[in-house]
C-alpha cells in the first residue's frame, strides 16, 4: 500500500526505514533491581518483527537515588542495568529497526522507589490527581522535598551518566523525558514549581533547568548522537493541563528547545490532530514543528492511518508514535503494508496477568510514559 508512513525518514543523522514509532510505555516488568531480562526482549523484538522503524522504550530511570518512578522500572544507573539492555538493543538491530532510550526522573510522580523513601521536586508540592493502583500505587501522591542546588547538579549528571550508558548499550540515541508531569515537566509547571531562584517563576526561568539538562547530555554523548526531548501538556496525574498562555507559552518553549542542539521533539495529546490551545489554533506537533524547526513526532490516537497520514502530509509532523495501537498490533506497519484490517486495543488486557504474554498480544499494565 502506498503511504506516507511506509516512507524512510532522517531523525538526526539517523535514517530510519518509515515513519512508524513504538511510544514509550511504562510496563515495570524488569526485575526489582532494575536490570532488563528476556521477558522485556520478548516485548521488544516483537516490535522490530512487526515492521517499527523505530522503538522508543518506556521510560528508564537515572541514578540509584531519586530518579526511579515505579518498582520493577528498568534502569540506566549503572553496569548491570547496562549490560543487560545489550542483548536488547541488538535483538531490535537485527531487524533494521532503530531503539532509542527515553531517560527519565519521576520527581514527586513517583510512587515506587528501591532507593529511597521519599521524593523531590521543585518544590513542596504534591502533584495532583491519585497513585496508579496497577502500579502498586494508592491515594494521593506524598509531599516531595524541594530540591535543592546540589541535587539539582546531580540530576543533570545523572542524565549525562545515563545517557553515556545508553550510548554503551548500543542505543542508537536517548530521548529526555520533559513530558507528562515527571520532573522536568514539574520544573516547567507553575502549580508546581514555586522557587524563587534561577529555575523558579517566569516561564524562562522554569525551562531553564530542562535547557541545561540537555547541554550536560549533548555534551556527554558528542555531537554525533541522537538527542530528542518528550513534552506534553497533560501529565499523568493531571491529563487537563494546559499551559497558561496556550500557544503563547508553545512558542516560546519550542522555539528555545530549538535553539539547543537537539535533533527532535517528541510530543503527545489526547487527539494529535486537535488544536491544543483552543479553537482555531495548532495542533501540539504543528506547534512544535513550526516554532523549533526540528524534526517532530506525534503522539495520540495516530493508530488511526488516516489521521496519522494527514500529520505527516500537513507538515504538522514527520513521524508518528503509536501506543495502545502498537499493543493491539505489535506488527502494524506489517499490516498496513498489506492492508491487512487493525485489531482494537482491549482495555481489559490492562489487567491481564504477565505470564500470559505468549498467549496474547496484549501484555498487561500500560500507561504512556
Amino acid at each position: 500500500m502506498t503511504t506516507q508512513l511506509l516512507t524512510k525518514g532522517f531523525l538526526g543523522h539517523l535514517s530510519l526505514k518509515n515513519r512508524y514509532i513504538v511510544a514509550p510505555m511504562t510496563r515495570v516488568s524488569a526485575e526489582p533491581n532494575g536490570v532488563p531480562n528476556q521477558q522485556m526482549k520478548e516485548y521488544y523484538e516483537r516490535y522490530a518483527k512487526g515492521g517499527f522503524g523505530t522503538i522508543i522504550t518506556e521510560g528508564v530511570y537515572l541514578d540509584e537515588t531519586y530518579s526511579q518512578g515505579y518498582l520493577k522500572q528498568p534502569g540506566l544507573a549503572n553496569k548491570k542495568h547496562t549490560d543487560a539492555w545489550k542483548p536488547i538493543v541488538e535483538s531490535v538491530h537485527v531487524h533494521d529497526t532503530k531503539m532509542i532510550a527515553q531517560l527519565m526522573h519521576a520527581g514527586g510522580q513517583a510512587q515506587g522507589n528501591a532507593y529511597k523513601d521519599e521524593t523531590i521536586a521543585p518544590s513542596a508540592v504534591a502533584p495532583k490527581g491519585e497513585q496508579l493502583p496497577f502500579y502498586g500505587g494508592s491515594g494521593p501522591f506524598d509531599t516531595p522535598n524541594e530540591i535543592s542546588a546540589d541535587q539539582i547538579n546531580e540530576v543533570k549528571q545523572a542524565f549525562a551518566k545515563a545517557a553515556r550508558n545508553a550510548k554503551d548499550a548500543g542505543f542508537d540515541g536517548v530521548e529526555i523525558h520533559g513530558a507528562n508531569g515527571y520532573l522536568l515537566d514539574q520544573f516547567l509547571t507553575d502549580y508546581l514549581n514555586k522557587r524563587d531562584d534561577q529555575y523558579g517563576g517566569s516561564l524562562e526561568k522554569r525551562l531553564q533547568f530542562t535547557l541545561e539538562v540537555i547541554d550536560e547530555v549533548r555534551q556527554s554523548v558528542g555531537d554525533d548522537y541522537l538527542v530528542g526531548i518528550r513534552i506534553s501538556q497533560g501529565k499523568v496525574a493531571d491529563q487537563a493541563h494546559k499551559w497558561p498562555n496556550g500557544e503563547k507559552d508553545a512558542e516560546y518553549i519550542f522555539s528555545q528547545l530549538g535553539n539547543t542542539s537537539l535533533d527532535y521533539i517528541h510530543v503527545t495529546d489526547r487527539d494529535a490532530t486537535e488544536a491544543s490551545f483552543g479553537e482555531g489554533t495548532k495542533t501540539l506537533a504543528g506547534a512544535a514543528k513550526t516554532f523549533s524547526n526540528l524534526p517532530t513526532i506525534a503522539n495520540g490516537g495516530l493508530v488511526d492511518q488516516q489521521k496519522a497520514e494527514a500529520l505527516i502530509v500537513n507538515g504538522e509532523a514527520d513521524f508518528v508514535s503509536v501506543g495502545t495501537g502498537a499493543l493491539a498490533n505489535p506488527d502494524l506497519p506489517n499490516r498496513v503494508e498489506k492492508g491487512i484490517e487493525l485489531n482494537e486495543f482491549n482495555a481489559k488486557a490492562i489487567l491481564m496477568p504477565r505470564a500470559e504474554i505468549k498467549e496474547h498480544e496484549l501484555k498487561a499494565e500500560v500507561i504512556q510514559n
